[in-house]
């Protein structure tokens, strides 16, 4: 119970931060998985459509996109129930639905609200009765709902999954629009919550901003700028904006990736020749290491879970390929063997498969690449993917996307099954980065 009241303190925390809205992206369902959990959430009573923070409606959102379930439309809905004691088991069963989620927000006085939330379980309820699989109070300020609503989801997804929800997590992605009457455009560095909302920049610069990625704890983000003209490697703070200059050699700072520990970061350096090369920068000393020593293209590290090993992006069998360096060795394999062009490679949580950006005759897409059995499989199938990156529980990818003339972020689910566009109201969204869990 005291870890459960930490991660609920240090989402309601972190949401504060988040409460000025400066984009919103709205999902779009794609496609959906075909064998998903069949749920209803009624809308928690008073219900506010209007209001996009409204609770029982971002549940909803939060469990729908996920892939693992099925919402029933409320045009089905045989009763509206607030309490358990209304709710006639025998109705909703008639439906084929395993679980029913309802829920109460209570006005307190002074901004405050107490939400009850229940989650039931209709498959094995007798007779009308249903089974109370959960219940939850909460007394909250009201500008925390969001933040709420999805700790709530994440408690509902563990729940009927047994998996860790990341409906708590957040993307760090970069936002760029023109400049009004001028050829120049503005960089921002935006986070959001990972449904898009609330998104809100911590960076701005007339200068490019690049390769967004989390720190372990997900307090800070590492990214590569051109503010000064060259690029530099900084670390900003998430909720105060403090930033650190990490990497300013000459040539080119790019890639960077923390280790699992959050004490290394890895870079891509070129230092004032053609090519970059990996390095280790100690976050604490600030001492080098370099790993990687030859004139091929070495970039892109990302950690093993393990911390032991890293891989990256080369060109040195003459086309961009996944290789794997063991730090305790330093000797470099291949990885990837299927097709032309691997790039881009993450370790999903379990480490026994990669996502990575594959080319074909069709154009650049996600895949899965399973490190074991060696086969790819390819998620997307529209042709213009750049920068995938898994959430913390490995389920889905997220990555940036073309629609029309513009980038967009876009979701596909690790098995292929489920496709999600998040369209942005102006300008061109790329290089996401999705938070880890909160520490």
């Amino acid at each position: 119970m005291k870890r459960l009241r930490i991660g609920l303190l240090s989402i309601l925390m972190l949401a504060a931060f988040f409460q000025t809205a400066f984009a919103v992206l709205e999902i779009e369902i794609t496609s959906g998985v075909v064998r998903a959990i069949p749920i209803a959430v009624v809308p928690f009573n008073p219900a506010d459509p209007s209001n996009p923070n409204d609770i029982g409606r971002v549940i909803s959102n939060d469990l729908g996109h996920s892939g693992q379930f099925q919402i029933m439309a409320q045009n089905r809905f045989p009763q509206w129930p607030h309490q358990v004691d209304a709710v006639s088991g025998d109705l909703w069963k008639s439906l084929s639905l395993d679980n029913l989620v309802m829920g109460n927000v209570t006005a307190l006085g002074n901004n405050q609200i107490k939400v009850d939330v229940s989650l039931l379980d209709l498959f094995h309820s007798s007779g009308s009765t249903p089974a109370i699989l959960s219940q939850q109070s909460y007394t909250i300020p009201v500008s925390q709902s969001r933040a709420l609503a999805h700790h709530i989801s994440d408690l509902l997804y563990e729940k009927l999954t047994g998996e860790k929800g990341v409906f708590s997590t957040h993307l760090a992605y970069v936002k760029v629009d023109p400049i009004p009457n001028s050829l120049h455009k503005r960089y921002y560095l935006m986070i959001s919550d990972v449904d898009g909302h609330n998104a809100k920049p911590i960076l701005t610069s007339t200068q490019p901003i690049m390769s967004p990625t989390w720190s372990p704890d997900g307090h800070s983000v590492a990214y590569v700028s051109f503010e000064t003209k060259l690029p530099q490697i900084f670390t900003s703070n998430v909720a105060t904006g403090q930033r650190r200059l990490i990497s300013s050699f000459a040539g080119i700072n790019g890639a960077p990736a923390f280790s699992p520990d959050g004490r290394i970061l890895a870079v891509a350096l070129s230092m004032g020749k053609t090519n970059p090369n990996i390095y280790l920068i100690n976050m604490g000393s600030g001492s080098l290491t370099q790993l990687t020593h030859d004139w091929s293209i070495n970039t892109e590290p990302a950690w093993s879970p393990d911390g032991q090993s890293l891989y990256f992006t080369s060109d040195r069998g003459g086309a961009p390929q996944i290789y794997r360096i063991n730090l305790s060795t330093k000797q470099a394999q291949r990885v990837t063997y299927v097709g032309s062009y691997n790039a881009s490679a993450s370790v999903l949580p379990a480490g026994d498969k990669l996502s990575v950006l594959h080319r074909d005759n069709r154009g650049f897409n996600v895949a899965i690449y399973d490190l074991q059995s060696g086969t790819l499989q390819v998620l997307t199938r529209d042709s213009f993917a750049e920068s995938p990156s898994p959430a913390p529980n490995g389920r889905m990818i997220v990555y940036s996307t073309q629609a029309g003339a513009r980038r967009i972020l876009g979701m596909v689910s690790s098995n292929g099954q489920v496709n999600i566009r998040l369209p942005e109201a102006s300008g061109d969204v790329q290089e996401p980065a999705w938070s880890p869990y909160a520490g």
